[in-house]
Formats: structure tokens, sequence, C-alpha cells
């Protein structure tokens, strides 16, 4: 049985602690967070103890924590959690700063605990399944992947303002996840952006509107798009082309009943939410990290995974600012 506490208990914080409880291998053992209602909420809702962040990390009844605090937290929690040799589950970005990223590697490293960072899209059972078919070789050399990724509406300007900016709030899934289906790291990124959706957006210093090109040393190309509004509902595809035939991963949509009447054919939308869209994969991911840490296996996503896409954000933000590629 591994033992967890939570440290963090806003959205995504109850996601993981609900994903918890729903596993035979795993125990909500405390939660944490800055405001003492939302721990006592979430305490109440699952029958954990609340606890300081300090008392969680340093108590014996723990063998595991999951981060899910603001961004700016996570490197002292890392260091701290890591030193108490306690297995680490952290929400990305690891931190906004590659160089933090790398001393956190270290300690991590120092103290030989096991660490995912939670890219959940790699255990989305869509997108696992076109990475399994390409790792049986379906489709042979992959040469061409296109990823989409739409929101049905934009954060609030007071998060855009503190979020990293577009490409690491929003696009760092779809690095990983085109690392994760062109199974090699770009060394070319181009990026382009514009504020279409929001002009508040564009006076914050950001864009709500991007496109990015990666290009592998073998000549892999990734084409990725965001755009912070969908009218249609929450837009997640994926499509791989490789040398003998193609992969693709549709919407997934709220029911697959499909009406057919004089004007034609209508489906149902799509998802309109990530946590309902990206539910099963959360679980997944738990599943994994619990079972892993309780074998002793490989993690699907380390902190090195974590820093590569810190550093495909951090390229593509530097190549929209200065209109060129960069080279990694």
């Amino acid at each position: 049985m591994l033992r967890i506490g939570v440290l963090g208990c806003g959205r995504i914080g109850r996601v993981h602690a609900a994903s918890i409880m729903r596993l035979p291998d795993a125990a909500l053992v405390a939660v944490s967070d800055a405001f003492a209602q939302n721990a006592l909420d979430l305490a109440t809702q699952t029958g954990a103890q609340v606890r300081s962040s300090d008392a969680i990390i340093e108590s014996d009844d723990i063998d595991a924590i999951i981060i899910c605090t603001p961004t700016d937290t996570h490197y002292d929690l890392i260091h701290a959690a890591a030193k108490a040799r306690k297995a680490i589950f952290c929400e990305k970005p690891v931190d906004m700063s590659a160089d933090r990223i790398r001393d956190c590697i270290k300690v991590v490293e120092a103290y030989a605990v096991a660490f995912m960072t939670a890219f959940n899209r790699r255990f989305d059972p869509n997108f696992a399944s076109v990475h399994a078919r390409i790792q049986a070789g379906e489709i042979g050399n992959v040469e061409l992947v296109t990823i989409l990724s739409r929101d049905p509406a934009p954060p609030p300007i007071s998060y855009i303002k503190t979020s990293g900016g577009i490409f690491r709030d929003m696009m760092i899934h779809d690095f990983d996840m085109a690392r994760f289906l062109m199974g090699e790291d770009p060394v070319q990124v181009f990026a382009t952006g514009s504020a279409l959706v929001d002009p508040e957006i564009g006076a914050a210093g950001d864009v709500d509107t991007a496109a990015v090109i990666l290009t592998t040393a073998s000549g892999k190309i990734c084409q990725i798009s965001n755009s912070r509004r969908a009218s249609y509902g929450y837009d997640q595809r994926i499509e791989v082309h490789g040398a003998a035939g193609l992969l693709r991963a549709q919407n997934v949509l709220e029911d697959t009943v499909e009406v057919g009447n004089a004007a034609g054919f209508r489906r149902a939308p799509t998802m309109n939410f990530f946590l309902e869209r990206y539910e099963r994969a959360y679980l997944a991911e738990m599943a994994h990290f619990v079972a892993a840490v309780t074998a002793g296996t490989p993690l699907s996503s380390t902190i090195t995974d974590g820093l590569q896409a810190q550093l495909m954000a951090d390229a593509a933000t530097l190549s929209l600012a200065e209109g060129r590629p960069i080279t990694i």
C-alpha cells in the first residue's frame, strides 16, 4: 500500500485525490493547502488528515508526495521531499526556469527518489494507443506529426499574467506529446503567434493563437497549433504520418449517438472541459505512478522529460520574440 500526501487542494489536487481514492494499492493519508478551507473540504470528502506541507513531507507514514501547488513553490518542495526520501509526483511545469529544474534533477538523483512529471496526455487511452502502434511498427518510421490543441475559452487575464506564456502553460503538453510520438528530441524550434482571441492577452505580453514547427536531427517534423478559443468545444487531436501508413486520434465526444434527418447527419459536441476529457487519463496516470513506485519500475515521464519540455517552451518563446528558428 503506497501512502500518499497531496500538497495543494485546488482543482487538479482534487482530481488526483479522487484518483488515489479509486486505487486499491494506494491510500490518501494527508492533504495540505495554503488556504485552510480548501484542505478541510478535501479532507472531509476523502477522510484524509489536514497537515502542513512540511509535516506531510516529514511524516513517517507518508511514502509519496503529490505536488499540485503553484509552480513557484515546486522547487523548494521537491528539494524537501527528495531529502526526506519521498517519491514525488509533480504537476507541470516543474519550474519556469530550466536551470532550477536542473538543480531539482541533481537533488532527485542525489537521494535516488522516484520522480514523475505529470504529463497526463501520455495516458489518454487514444493517444496511448497511437504511441503503442508506433512502437509496434504499424506505420513504419514516423515522418510527420500534427498536434492540435484548442481550448473552449481563454483563462482570466490574471492567470495569463503569471502563467509564463502560452508555450510554457498550454503548449508544454504538446511539446511532451511531440517527443513521445516522434521518439526523438527536436533540435530546432520555430514559432509564430498572435493575440486574436482577446486583445488584453496581447497587452499582457502573451499570445492566444500560436503555431510551432519542430524538427529533429533525423529530419522528422512536428506541427503544433494552439488556440485559447474553440467555439465547438475542447479540441484535442493528433495525427502521425509514417512511411507505411497513418495513425489519427480524433476528439472525444459527449456521446457516440449520431442523428440523421432531412438536414443531414449530426453528432454530439466534443467534451467541453479538460477535466472531463482527460478523466480516464488522470486515473491511468496515477495508477501508473503508484504501481511503478511500489514495484520500483521505471516511470513513463521523469523529471528529465519535464526539463526537455521546458527547454522546448523556452525556445519557442525566444523564437516568437526574435522571429527566427532556435536551435536547442
